[in-house]
């Protein structure tokens, strides 16, 4: 399954491991992954500037154009590496295309969630949703796959619960923004898993079949005038072109670096981006953040411990094998 930031996946352990990954990929670390790896999480880390330069669009606006310039890097980046026929195959399977619009409109919900909460100052609410991402996907494993928990695993997921519920009580409401984040991408991973090709051709062929819907919402918006793209601000035209590598550039780079690692090593360095954005809304945004928020955070924080932990035993007792 995938922890995704910003629309982006990244992996994690146990029977949803890419069935791309190059036998290195398991066996051992390379520098060239580590590298890659950290470049994109760090990307994705920084992605809340981005979007808070973009706060004056409207979010739909902003996916949409995220879409539209995402296609051509990822055509380009396909064709270079002669992956394109994947895709074509992929075009000629009803059961293909249809799974590839359900995951694609998860990840548009997500993608809209995102940019909204940072635009709206919940940048922590983010970085919150993307912390406990990893843990109700082992949840969801268990509860639709019948996946055994073990019991550090099932003591991670009850911490994360446990500070979900202290921060929708200090709240007086569900933290419903990092739910969403959360389980969209946990549900979106998990679904993603039937399509029978690698990431980077599935993210190609989702931006395809949204690449129509959002060409015409951006028309629809020219005609009302209301459109940031062809607005007398040549700035908002330079945002909204960028929206593509912001969107495709990290989604290469992940494609390379997990080829090049252990599926241990990325389910630890996935936590990069998550807590580069908790720390961009603290200390760079000045977003909120009282005692509450502090203990829940050290219990997602303890979980995640606790999860990595588990992770990287379960990944030393199969090495004799």
């Amino acid at each position: 399954m995938f922890l995704a930031v910003g629309g982006a996946q990244m992996p994690l352990p146990g029977k949803y491991m890419d069935s791309t990954a190059s036998t290195s990929a398991i066996e051992g670390d390379t520098p060239r992954g580590f590298a890659f790896a950290v470049a994109c999480y760090t990307l994705w880390g920084l992605l809340p500037f981005y979007m808070k330069a973009v706060e004056h669009i409207p979010a739909a606006e902003v996916v949409a154009h995220r879409i539209i310039w995402s296609l051509p890097i990822a055509g380009v980046t396909l064709y270079a590496l002669g992956r394109t026929a994947d895709v074509k195959r992929a075009l000629r399977s009803p059961r293909t295309l249809m799974m590839a619009a359900l995951t694609a409109s998860i990840i548009t919900i997500n993608w809209g969630t995102y940019v909204w909460a940072i635009a709206a100052g919940r940048t922590i609410e983010t970085a919150l949703g993307y912390y406990i991402n990893p843990l109700v996907s082992i949840v969801m494993g268990a509860a639709l796959l019948g996946e055994k928990l073990s019991r550090m695993q099932m003591a991670a997921a009850a911490l994360a619960t446990l500070a979900v519920v202290i921060l929708a009580i200090n709240a007086g409401g569900v933290p419903w923004v990092s739910l969403v984040l959360a389980f969209s991408f946990a549900i979106y991973g998990f679904l993603r898993k039937t399509l029978p090709i690698g990431p980077s051709q599935g993210f190609f062929l989702e931006v395809l079949i949204l690449m129509l819907p959002a060409i015409g919402y951006v028309l629809w918006l020219q005609a009302r005038g209301e459109s940031h793209f062809l607005a007398a601000q040549p700035g908002n035209v330079a945002l909204l072109l960028g929206c593509g590598p912001v969107t495709a550039v990290p989604l290469i780079l992940y494609a390379f670096g997990t080829k090049l690692l252990r599926y241990s090593t990325i389910g630890i360095l996935q936590y990069i981006g998550p807590t580069m954005i908790f720390a961009i809304a603290v200390f760079v945004f000045h977003e909120p953040f009282g005692t509450t928020d502090a203990v829940a955070f050290g219990l997602i924080w303890l979980a995640l411990v606790i999860y990595s932990w588990s992770m990287v035993r379960g990944r030393r007792a199969l090495r004799p094998a």
